[in-house]
């Protein structure tokens, strides 16, 4: 809720103050005497005051006040008041992250040698927050959730607009360790995500309940479209799920699946030169899965390409957010119009019981 200054509809009525300044002005040039004088007034006048004769100048500017009163309430005080209203045509995105043992394969970033995973978790939390080095604008509005997986996929976060906790879980996320655990399910993965974009409906349902209930201000959100974001490095060895059946019921879902191969196999280091060896990124697949979704499918080698392919995301899945404000005037010229009845009632109720003049 915007609350703003009173402000004068009539400020041109404030020259009406003039009226009492010089009622005043007139008032204390021609004294506060009797209406006639006495012949001998110079000796009463150097006689004892009592305090009505102290304060005979009391209705007068009581009077002074109510004009001055009536041009304020003249002059129409009003407060404004705003709202804003939001509304937010959104994307619903799920990030889907290989956690594999092979994504601890080197992989330069900014001159740096780091592991595919450490690569990939950076440029993920500049596509979410936004980073203007890597022409990345951020994911403002967006439900955003992620999964990751190895032998099995998992929920690391739930679809969510508040993009802070899901940047924290980025960070925390690790490739697998134990080898019961290792793995590429591919298809469980992109199954997963499908499932939970599928109900995402429901999930801005309860979290726009949950703005209403802390906030007083509108804040309207819809779905434009939905999107998997998909990023592995091999081969789907693991799963029930065949990645092309899991494409197509996304595509009934009506989600499109953007797929990003990154490297592939295991660097190995012979003297005299370096060879990748092991199973390498599955690029047919991974095409196939974006054909199937209506996505699309890219391949990145390195850091820099990998930042060029998500911000090519971003501008293929745009959010559209509009602003306005409805105001509402109301009126605050009864109080000063009060205040300047009630001095008038007590000037005239003074001059004609308490400071009444002597004729």
């Amino acid at each position: 809720m915007i609350t703003r200054p009173d402000q004068f509809a009539w400020p041109w009525a404030f020259a009406l103050l003039v009226i009492p300044a010089l009622y005043l002005l007139f008032f204390w040039a021609s004294g506060s005497g009797a209406a006639v004088g006495y012949a001998a007034q110079r000796f009463v006048a150097d006689g004892p005051r009592g305090w009505r004769t102290r304060l005979m100048w009391l209705p007068r500017v009581l009077r002074a006040l109510s004009l001055a009163a009536v041009a304020v309430a003249i002059a129409r005080p009003q407060t404004i008041t705003g709202e804003v209203r939001t509304r937010t045509e959104g994307i619903a995105i799920q990030l889907v992250v290989d956690r594999s043992s092979s994504m601890n394969e080197p992989m330069k970033m900014d001159g740096a040698e780091l592991t595919r995973m450490e690569v990939v978790k950076r440029v993920a939390k500049s596509f979410v927050m936004g980073d203007e080095a890597s022409g990345l604008g951020g994911r403002e509005g967006d439900l955003i959730g992620m999964i990751s997986f190895a032998k099995y996929a998992d929920t690391v976060c739930p679809l969510v607009r508040e993009h802070e906790t899901l940047s924290d879980l980025i960070e925390k996320l690790r490739t697998a360790v134990i080898r019961s655990e290792d793995g590429t399910a591919i298809g469980e993965a992109v199954a997963l995500a499908a499932a939970r974009l599928r109900h995402a409906e429901d999930e801005v349902a309860a979290s726009v309940t949950d703005d209403r209930a802390d906030d007083d201000t509108p804040n309207e959100f819809s779905i434009a479209s939905k999107a998997i974001v998909l990023l592995t490095d091999g081969q789907n060895n693991q799963g029930e799920i065949d990645p092309l059946a899991a494409a197509r019921l996304a595509a009934d879902y009506g989600i499109r699946v953007y797929a990003i191969g990154i490297g592939g196999g295991r660097m190995i280091e012979l003297p005299g030169f370096s060879r990748r060896v092991g199973p390498s990124v599955d690029e047919r697949t991974l095409r196939q899965i974006a054909e199937i979704t209506g996505g699309r499918y890219w391949l990145a080698e390195d850091a820099e390409t990998l930042r060029e392919i998500y911000a090519e995301i971003d501008d293929l899945e745009t959010t559209e957010i509009e602003s306005s404000v409805a105001t509402n005037t109301e009126e605050r010229f009864a109080p000063y119009a009060a205040a300047g009845l009630g001095l008038v009632c007590l000037e005239t109720l003074l001059a004609t019981l308490v400071f009444r003049r002597t004729p």
